[in-house]
């Protein structure tokens, strides 16, 4: 596999007029893995513990814009956009099957393609159950999870998720639609980050503005968004068992 690198930086850190070493710059790539263009974020050196960061919907590596360089003095970051999201390009021929279990294998294909073969994972929203398939697969490889807000047990599908539950149990077309109008809108997306927040107005409108225009790139992207949100979620419940299992024996290393 070959990559493409866009560079940002050559330094790994960068001084300031008085002298004194800043943050670690982050450098944006693409890489090809599994028939897919991966674009992907990255700071620190390559002899370093190795983080992976995998972001939920409907975000993408931009979430970690800040986390990135923060860690990037003590591991090797490294943040893909999944497929569907951000600047990660999946050609339509190659007829991409948008699952979990797909997700992770193309994950697991971008760390080979990197040549890392031990790895933290840091795991928001969707990233749980595209990290957690990788961690299962191959509990040798995971040094370290990291979880925010990943779920692993059906107890977290709360309230929020009852029109979803709705669509799983009836998939007709009127719940489909009704799906994309609240979650595939600015709305609904800035919702997703002001929800329970104090302040919302606090909350940086690049954030859910630039989401939403990643979802709405193209014509087949808001169906790409659609498509994992509705359905690709039916699978998280049936995965729950297996991760309860494997957290019960520490990932099979005991």
């Amino acid at each position: 596999m070959s990559e493409a690198i866009s560079r940002t930086a050559t330094k790994r850190t960068a001084e300031s007029q008085d002298g004194r070493t800043s943050l670690p710059l982050t450098t944006l790539h693409k890489v090809e893995a599994d028939g897919v263009q991966v674009f992907y974020r990255a700071a620190g050196e390559a002899n370093a513990p190795a983080v992976l960061l995998l972001h939920g919907f409907p975000t993408s590596s931009f979430m970690f814009r800040e986390l990135i360089p923060r860690l990037a003095n003590d591991y090797r970051v490294i943040a893909p956009d999944l497929p569907g999201f951000g600047f990660t390009e999946v050609p339509i021929e190659r007829k991409y099957s948008y699952t979990f279990d797909r997700l992770a294998l193309t994950v697991e294909a971008f760390t080979q393609a990197l040549k890392i073969d031990r790895y933290a994972i840091y795991v928001f929203d969707y990233g749980a159950p595209t990290g957690f398939r990788l961690a299962m697969a191959h509990p040798e490889r995971l040094t370290a999870i990291v979880s925010q807000n990943g779920n692993a047990y059906e107890e977290g599908l709360g309230d929020a998720w009852g029109p979803i539950r709705k669509y799983w149990s009836e998939p007709t077309a009127e719940n489909r639609d009704i799906l994309r109008r609240s979650v595939l809108t600015l709305e609904g997306t800035r919702w997703q980050y002001t929800h329970g927040v104090t302040d919302p107005e606090r909350v940086p409108p690049e954030s859910y503005t630039l989401d939403t225009a990643g979802k709405q790139r193209d014509s087949t992207r808001s169906v790409f968004g659609l498509r994992i949100e509705c359905e690709t979620v039916s699978e998280i419940p049936g995965i729950f068992p297996e991760v309860e299992a494997a957290f019960a024996c520490d990932l099979g290393q005991k």
